[in-house]
């Protein structure tokens, strides 16, 4: 991850991967781009689920595999989520519109936007969620530009949060 501003949290339940989002939620604003990473099953889509309860979204979140993007106005901020797996290359993007809704009225997530380097904006919060040998998820958040950068530090100041600052971008 390099160096910079990077925290982490572990969780031990789905529950509380999605409550740790939770709290993420109220300071977001509309533009803001989280990449989220992680093996298949990790816990991706639940931190998403947990944002969107933080919004106030009463529609059920899923996976976005097949649809590629899914995208949800109705909480508080709308919430566009992305799951870039099945793209093979970086034009399909424009055939999704994915740069238009990164610049438009929400918040976006993305999943696996590892994938595309070069198509993430300046900017943007890398999440990166892993299992550890107990089956924990462990949730780790670095921040790439300035609005993100104070985007992660409101959130890990927030109690609730209970994210920890890690040296040098390392646990």
């Amino acid at each position: 991850m390099g160096t910079g501003l990077t925290y982490l949290r572990k969780t031990t339940s789905p529950e509380a991967t999605k409550q740790l989002a939770s709290t993420l939620a109220p300071y977001l604003r509309a533009g803001d781009v989280i990449v989220l990473s992680g093996d298949l099953g990790a816990g991706k889509t639940q931190f998403v689920q947990g944002v969107a309860a933080g919004l106030g979204v009463r529609a059920p979140v899923t996976s976005p595999t097949f649809n590629i993007l899914l995208s949800y106005p109705e909480g508080t901020l709308p919430l566009h989520h992305f799951d870039l797996y099945r793209l093979d290359d970086i034009d399909e993007l424009e055939d999704i519109g994915f740069y238009e809704t990164l610049d438009a009225d929400g918040a976006s997530f993305v999943e696996w936007g590892e994938k595309f380097p070069d198509a993430l904006p300046y900017g943007y919060l890398d999440v990166v969620v892993t299992v550890d040998a107990e089956g924990n998820r462990v949730v780790r958040v670095h921040a790439f530009g300035d609005r993100a950068r104070r985007l992660l530090t409101v959130w890990a100041n927030d109690s609730k949060s209970r994210l920890m600052k890690c040296a040098g971008g390392t646990a």
